[in-house]
C-alpha cells in the first residue's frame, strides 16, 4: 500500500508542488497581513464602527484564507516529502521541517490574538505587534533557504 501511495505522489510530483506553492503563498500572505491589522486594530478605540470592521475582517481572512491554505500546505507538503523521501535527507529537512512546525504554532496564536481581539480584551500594544509582524518573514527565510540551497545534507 505505501509503494502504491510512493508511486503515486512520484507521478504527480509536479502538481502537487504546484498546489503546495500556491498554498504556501496563500498562508504567508495572510501570517503576513494579520498581523498587520492587529497593529491598526490596537489603534482603534473599542466598540468603535471601525473595531467591529476589522473585528470582521481579522476573523474572516484567519477562516477563509489562512486556515485552509495552512491545511492544504501541510497535505502538499507532506506528500512531498513522502513521494521524494525527504524524511532521509539530511539535516536541512529537519531545519525546514521544524521551522513549519514553529510557523503553524505562531498561527495558532494569531488565532488567539484575533479572538482576544474580538471579545476586546486585547492585552498587547502597537509595538508588539510590530514585531510580532516579522516572525513569518524570518521563519518563511529559513524554510526557502533549508530547501534551495540544502545545507547539511
Amino acid at each position: 500500500m505505501f509503494d502504491i501511495l510512493v508511486e503515486f505522489f512520484q507521478e504527480y510530483y509536479y502538481w502537487i508542488l504546484s498546489l503546495h506553492i500556491i498554498s504556501v503563498i496563500s498562508w504567508m500572505a495572510g501570517m503576513f497581513y494579520l498581523p498587520r491589522l492587529f497593529v491598526y486594530h490596537t489603534r482603534l478605540d473599542v466598540g468603535s464602527k471601525a473595531s467591529e470592521m476589522f473585528k470582521e475582517m481579522e476573523r474572516k481572512l484567519l477562516r477563509m484564507i489562512i486556515n485552509p491554505a495552512m491545511c492544504a500546505t501541510w497535505i502538499f507538503g507532506l506528500a512531498l516529502s513522502f513521494g521524494q523521501d525527504s524524511w532521509h535527507a539530511g539535516g536541512w529537512f529537519y531545519i525546514k521541517f521544524s521551522a513549519v512546525i514553529i510557523l503553524s504554532g505562531f498561527h495558532g496564536y494569531l488565532s488567539k490574538w484575533r479572538k482576544a481581539f474580538e471579545r476586546d480584551e486585547n492585552p498587547h500594544n502597537e509595538k508588539y505587534f510590530r514585531m510580532m509582524n516579522e516572525v513569518p518573514t524570518v521563519l518563511m527565510m529559513i524554510i526557502v533557504f533549508m530547501v534551495f540551497l540544502k545545507p547539511f545534507s
